[in-house]
């Protein structure tokens, strides 16, 4: 059997996307996605965590998502985590763990249409 690498997240962008065109015009785009949880801590308080996300889109997609998200819309999307590491200049290793999403769906843009 093969492995799984499934990611299913709502939450609300954090800033508008921003866009790069790569050698051969091929668009990415990134922005930052949070998603929030509310429990009861064991005093019975409501406490709410946020977790970030690092969102990126290839292509067309990423196309689309530039156009159609802004920050504070509250986006359905499905994808994979992709993990890079590189060496800094002070020659320190560094790693990202990114979702690269390859479908989204609008669900409320800021303004709650």
């Amino acid at each position: 059997m093969t492995g799984v690498n499934k990611v299913i997240l709502v939450g609300h962008l954090g800033k508008d996307p921003e866009i790069k065109y790569m050698e051969g015009n091929i668009a990415k785009v990134s922005f930052s996605l949070a998603t929030s949880e509310t429990y009861k801590d064991k005093n019975g308080n409501k406490v709410e965590h946020t977790e970030w996300h690092n969102i990126v889109m290839w292509r067309g997609l990423a196309e689309n998502a530039e156009k159609i998200l802004k920050k504070g819309a509250l986006v359905y999307l499905e994808g994979k985590l992709q993990t890079r590491n590189w060496v800094d200049k002070e020659g320190m290793k560094k790693n990202l763990t990114e979702v690269l999403a390859e479908m989204f769906t609008l669900l409320k843009n800021k303004e709650g249409v």
